[in-house]
């Protein structure tokens, strides 16, 4: 199974994003390392977004924000690990909207609902449930 190691202050800042979006959805990157074979993804910085989409229960993130999350990953010598956002009226868990714009192999997906916090690694076309480790 794959693992996550989320620093906790990272945690609270993405459920703090989740709770000031509401009713709209939140949406960010996230910055990290894949290690052992992709199996760990080790989350170093969050990059919140704009979300740019016109329904309150989609995300899009802005290019811009996409742009300078980049940037700040490669000078930080990490990269682009993942994104996250949350479902404000529904489950902490990728919803078909979400697979349907899913694309990036081994790409991390963090989900937020209510006060919980879930993660997936979208692989082979579906979304895979991952572990969390502690940081």
């Amino acid at each position: 199974m794959t693992r996550v190691t989320l620093p906790e202050a990272l945690k609270a800042q993405i459920l703090a994003e989740a709770r000031q979006a509401f009713p709209g959805e939140c949406c960010g990157l996230v910055e990290g390392l894949r290690l052992e074979g992709g199996d760990e993804f080790r989350i170093t910085a969050l990059h919140p977004a704009r979300n740019l989409a016109a329904a309150p229960d989609r995300f899009e993130l802005a290019p811009e924000d996409h742009i300078q999350a980049f940037k700040a990953a490669r000078a930080n010598r990490t990269t682009l690990i993942g994104c996250y956002h949350s479902h404000p009226n529904g489950r902490a868990e990728p919803s078909p909207t979400d697979k349907a714009g899913a694309g990036e192999e081994n790409f991390l997906w963090l989900v937020a609902a209510g006060e919980r916090l879930e993660a997936f690694v979208y692989l082979g076309g579906e979304f895979r449930a991952a572990g969390w480790k502690a940081a």
